[in-house]
């Protein structure tokens, strides 16, 4: 089942809801592994998406397998997708409104992955961890401070 409340249909990106809920949990596992940011650059398609995210130093081929790893443990644990509406005020204390527009509704939609990951988003998502399937790293390449991250679901 997808939850499509609020959905801009025409973007790619949020009509893969089991791509787009990885991309959630993989965000929430760079951000846990190594400090860094949610995803900066994210594009998501149905047989393969990437993410960029900015780090000091290249991470290791074990810690990209760890990274894999992680992410296929959290949808193995079968966890809900919720969705809540708050004020923006009461929503920036628990998620990082930095890449939201200027002009960003007062009142916000908030996505939780059970109690692994909770942030602003508009997206499709699956109601439930068990409906992703597995994620496989592909590949990985680190420029001036970008690591680039290609993944698909199996």
């Amino acid at each position: 089942m997808i939850d499509t409340t609020d959905i801009n249909k025409s973007n790619k990106e949020y009509q893969n809801p089991g791509m787009h809920t990885a991309e959630h949990i993989l965000n929430q596992t760079m951000v846990r592994m190594f400090g860094c940011q949610r995803s900066m650059n994210t594009h998501i398609e149905r047989k393969k998406s990437k993410c960029d995210y900015y780090l000091e130093q290249i991470p290791t081929a074990e810690q990209m397998a760890e990274v894999e790893n992680r992410v296929n443990e959290v949808i193995d644990r079968h966890l809900p997708i919720t969705t809540e509406f708050m004020p923006l005020q009461e929503a920036a204390e628990l998620v990082d409104l930095r890449k939201l527009p200027e002009d960003v509704s007062q009142t916000l939609r908030i996505v939780r992955v059970g109690d692994y990951d909770v942030c602003a988003c508009i997206g499709a998502h699956v109601y439930n961890t068990s409906e992703i399937g597995q994620f496989k790293l592909l590949n990985w390449d680190f420029q001036e401070g970008r690591l680039r991250l290609r993944f698909k679901l199996t």
